[in-house]
């Protein structure tokens, strides 16, 4: 079989996979590089070099009429660090069709994504391929940003853009439901307050995430009361919904493997904000699930930060309130945090989490922020939050060690002594 170098209908006719369209391309331009198509056996494997011409006018590559194929060539950077393929296994003799997979309820979905504009045809089914997005073209570089899924189904699809500057995300699925932006057709600024759940394409959560969370030790009914979800279509991917006055006002997704990202809309603000309504004690977290820690510890008068933490202290004066973009979530909840006389800050303990709870503790006043310190495990090193000492050591042991929380500007004063003393 001989395939020919930039003829897109000999390409087509020939392949039977869009995926394979993709790594057979990669070979292409690879340009003179060596690229390897091995055939696998029961027993052994056999791989045959293929150098590439160089020659512009004729490129051309001809490889052994195999049953089974291994194709696979060097990583490419086309300008942006989302242009690689990974090996994919074809078939040479027959179309690649898995028999599991419903052709009907493929076309359906493709049809429905390509409205978005979205080019799918080299996705296929259970994988994750990165994308040319419709809305930012990829900016300047034209990366390839958007991370799109389908599953194995295939009756649903989501899609993100990974471009700080866009953020496009959105849903699909074969029963109807189209999510672009968030929500059905809702523009890039509005808000999702009042938005109702199953909009977003949430459902209560099923038994692999049930049994994600009780591995964490935390319960069914902890996370019925905090309105925890999964995305429907989607067993992975953790929907933590942001609620004041009981109105959903914003969710947070989290994938088992600690990938975030927030529904577009989502208001700047603290998780569990309703839990702290008139308190005068409040504790502060920098996650979801230590949010929850605490509540399977006894402290429902806890929130968590909606985002991370920073590297350092800044060296700067603090900013005018509408300037503090980084910490929005504090000004827009302040006639919350007014309220309180003592702020328990039990952020993580590692240097960036430290650096939040000095951030928070600039910001809400030294004089009423105490700070929690992380006990020491097994090994010597400190439990890094909440959830490590939950489950390593207890609720009993989390109790006591958040009733030990000290003064913020007394272990400060003694951290800038023991500098002083050292240098």
């Amino acid at each position: 079989m001989i395939l020919s170098h930039g003829h897109s209908r000999s390409l087509n006719s020939l392949l039977p996979s869009n995926l394979l369209k993709i790594s057979l391309h990669s070979v292409f331009l690879c340009k003179g590089q060596n690229c390897s198509i091995s055939c696998p056996t029961k027993r052994t494997m056999t791989t045959a070099k293929l150098p590439l011409s160089s020659s512009r006018s004729s490129k051309r590559l001809e490889y052994p009429n195999f049953s089974h194929l291994w194709v696979s060539a060097p990583k490419l950077r086309c300008g942006s660090r989302f242009s690689s393929y990974a090996p994919v296994r074809v078939n040479m003799d027959q179309p690649v069709e898995d028999e599991t997979i419903d052709l009907n309820k493929l076309k359906v979905l493709k049809q429905k994504i390509e409205a978005y504009g979205i080019n799918c045809e080299s996705s296929s089914p259970g994988f994750y391929t990165h994308l040319i997005c419709p809305k930012c073209k990829g900016g300047r570089l034209m990366e390839r940003s958007l991370s799109f899924h389908m599953n194995q189904t295939p009756n649903f699809a989501m899609w993100r853009c990974f471009r700080a500057e866009c953020g496009w995300t959105g849903q699909a699925s074969v029963d109807g439901r189209l999510k672009s932006q968030g929500v059905d057709h809702v523009s890039e600024h509005q808000s999702l307050r009042g938005v109702k759940d199953g909009s977003l394409g949430l459902e209560a959560l099923g038994d692999q995430l049930l049994a994600y969370f009780a591995e964490r030790m935390i319960s069914r009914e902890c996370l019925q009361r905090n309105f925890v979800m999964q995305l429907s279509g989607d067993k992975n991917v953790i929907a933590f919904t942001y609620r004041q006055n009981g109105v959903l006002v914003g969710c947070k997704y989290r994938c088992i493997n600690k990938k975030f990202w927030q529904e577009k809309g989502t208001e700047k603000t603290l998780y569990g904000l309703d839990d702290i309504k008139g308190a005068s004690e409040i504790i502060i977290v920098e996650g979801e699930i230590d949010k929850l820690s605490m509540e399977e510890a006894g402290f429902c008068n806890c929130v968590s930060v909606p985002g991370g933490a920073p590297r350092k202290v800044s060296a700067k004066e603090l900013p005018p309130w509408e300037k503090d973009i980084a910490y929005q979530y504090i000004w827009n909840c302040k006639e919350y945090l007014d309220k309180a006389s003592r702020i328990i800050l039990a952020t993580d303990g590692d240097a960036p989490g430290q650096a939040l709870a000095e951030e928070l503790a600039r910001r809400l006043g030294k004089e009423r922020c105490w700070r929690v310190c992380w006990p020491h495990g097994e090994y010597s090193s400190c439990f890094k939050d909440a959830n490590e000492v939950l489950m390593n050591l207890g609720a009993d042991a989390l109790r006591k060690t958040v009733q030990q929380a000290q003064l913020i500007a007394a272990i400060l004063r003694d951290c800038r002594t023991n500098r002083k003393y050292t240098t």
